[in-house]
C-alpha cells in the first residue's frame, strides 16, 4: 500500500515538473516575442525619426536683391505676372560671384538656387510694393543637390562623374558657406506649401488639407449611421434570419478590402452620381463606406456590455423603450462606440488603396479650399514621394510619415480624453 502511495506521488511530482517546464517555456517564448516586437519597433521609429528629422529643416542662400525699376517695370508700370524675377535672382548671384563669365559656368551657378525663389521675389515685392528701386538681402530656398551636400547625404568625394554636383558647384558652396550667405533653417515650406516637382519646393499643406476635409465628411457620416445601427440591431431588430443575413453582411463586409470599396465609389459615385473626380467630398464619401461595419461591430460590442439589470431597473420604474435606450444605455455604451469611431477614423486616415481609385493620386499642387476641389490625402502623398527618382524626396517620405504618425497619437489622445470625460461608473 505504502509503495503505491509512492509510485502515485513520483508520477504526480514528474507531472507538475512536466507542467512546470512547459508553463515555464511559454511564458519565456511570449518574454522573447514581445522583445522582441519592442525591438523591431524601436528600430523602425528609429531609423524613421534618423531619416525624416533632416527634412524638417532647409538650407537658404542670403542674396543680395536689387528690384531694379528698369529690369521689372521698363515701360514705367510693373506686372508681377510678366516681370522677370528669375533674372533678378541671377544678377544677385552673379554678384556674388562676379568671376564667372562662362555660359556654361553661369548655368551651373544658376543651378545653386531653387527655381521658387523667383516666386518668393514677386510675392515679397507684391506684398511691399515700395521696395521696388531698391535692394534687400533675401534669404531663398538652395537646390535640393545643394541641401543634401549640406546635409551629407551626397558624398563630396565620390566620382564627379556619377555625383549631381560638380566640382565647381562643391567650390561655390564653399565659398557661401565661408561668407555666411548659406545655413539651415526651418522648413516652414514643409507645412505652408502643396506639392511640387521641386524637392525643396514641395509640402505636406495639400495632403493634410485633403485628408482632413475627408476625415470630416467620413466621420459626419459614418459615426451617426453605424451608432443607430448598432442601437437598432441591438436593441429592437426582431431575431429572425434577415436579422442574422445583416449581421453576417457586416461582418463580411469588415474583412473586404479596401480596393473593393474604392471599385465601388469609382463605379457609384464618379461614373453614376458624377460627383467631382479627386475630391475629398468623393473620397470621405468612399472612407464612410469603409469605416461603417467598424463603428456598426464596435458599437454593438459596447452596448451588449451594458448590464441588462440597468434596462431591467428602467423598465421596472415606468421608462419606455426609447427612454431606456436613450437615457441609459447610450449614456454607458457611448465611451465604446468612441473608441470604435476612432478606430475606424485611424484606419481611414492611413488607407490609399481606395483613394487610387477615385483619382486621388494625381499631381496637385494647389491647396484645398473646399470639399468639391481636387486634393490627394496624406498616404497618397507618402506613396508618391516614395515613388519619386529624386533623392531629396526620401527625407520627405519620412518625414510626411512622421506626421501622419503624429496626426494618429493625436487623434487616439483625443478619444482617451473624450471617452473619460463620457464614462459613468455602473
Amino acid at each position: 500500500m505504502m509503495a503505491d502511495t509512492s509510485d502515485t506521488r513520483r508520477k504526480v511530482e514528474a507531472g507538475l515538473k512536466r507542467r512546470y517546464r512547459k508553463e515555464k517555456v511559454l511564458r519565456y517564448s511570449g518574454l522573447a516575442a514581445t522583445l522582441l516586437g519592442l525591438i523591431f519597433l524601436v528600430v523602425f521609429f528609429a531609423t524613421l525619426v534618423a531619416k525624416g528629422t533632416s527634412a524638417f529643416q532647409q538650407t537658404y542662400v542670403a542674396l543680395d536683391v536689387e528690384f531694379s525699376a528698369e529690369q521689372l517695370a521698363p515701360s514705367g508700370t510693373l506686372d508681377l505676372e510678366y516681370a522677370d524675377f528669375d533674372a533678378v535672382v541671377r544678377n544677385a548671384l552673379r554678384e556674388k560671384f562676379p568671376g564667372v563669365r562662362e555660359r556654361r559656368a553661369r548655368r551651373d551657378l544658376n543651378r545653386l538656387v531653387s527655381i521658387g525663389a523667383g516666386f518668393q521675389l514677386r510675392d515679397l515685392l507684391a506684398a511691399n510694393p515700395e521696395l521696388l528701386g531698391s535692394s534687400v538681402t533675401v534669404w531663398v530656398p538652395a537646390a535640393a543637390v545643394v541641401d543634401m551636400v549640406i546635409k551629407g547625404n551626397i558624398a563630396r568625394d565620390g566620382d564627379a562623374s556619377t555625383r549631381p554636383v560638380s566640382d565647381q558647384q562643391l567650390m561655390w558652396i564653399d565659398e557661401l558657406l565661408e561668407d555666411g550667405s548659406l545655413e539651415k533653417r526651418f522648413n516652414s515650406a514643409l507645412f505652408s506649401n502643396g506639392d511640387s516637382r521641386e524637392p525643396e519646393l514641395a509640402g505636406i499643406k495639400g495632403a493634410l488639407m485633403g485628408s482632413f476635409y475627408m476625415l470630416v465628411i467620413t466621420i459626419v457620416l459614418a459615426f451617426p449611421i453605424g451608432a443607430a445601427a448598432a442601437v437598432y440591431l441591438e436593441e429592437f431588430a426582431p431575431r429572425n434570419r434577415w436579422s442574422d443575413l445583416i449581421e453576417v453582411n457586416i461582418n463580411n463586409l469588415a474583412a473586404v478590402p479596401s480596393i473593393v470599396f474604392g471599385l465601388l465609389g469609382l463605379a457609384v459615385f464618379i461614373n453614376w452620381m458624377s460627383l467631382p473626380r479627386s475630391a475629398p467630398l468623393v473620397g470621405g464619401l468612399v472612407l464612410a463606406l469603409l469605416t461603417l461595419p467598424v463603428i456598426i461591430i464596435a458599437s454593438r460590442a459596447a452596448i451588449k456590455a451594458v448590464p441588462p439589470s440597468i434596462r431591467e431597473a428602467a423598465l421596472g420604474l415606468g421608462a419606455s423603450r426609447m427612454q431606456v435606450v436613450t437615457q441609459h444605455v447610450l449614456p454607458l455604451a457611448l465611451p465604446g462606440m468612441l473608441t470604435g469611431a476612432i478606430i475606424g477614423m485611424g484606419r481611414a486616415l492611413g488607407e490609399s488603396a481606395p483613394l487610387l481609385m477615385i483619382g486621388m493620386v494625381a499631381f496637385i499642387v494647389d491647396v484645398p479650399q473646399g470639399f468639391t476641389d481636387p486634393a490627394t490625402a496624406l498616404p497618397v502623398q507618402i506613396y508618391l514621394w516614395a515613388d519619386s527618382p529624386e533623392r531629396a524626396f526620401a527625407e520627405r517620405t519620412s518625414a510626411a510619415i512622421i506626421v501622419l504618425l503624429v496626426f494618429l497619437l493625436v487623434m487616439n489622445l483625443a478619444a482617451v480624453i473624450m471617452r473619460k470625460r463620457v464614462e459613468r461608473q455602473w
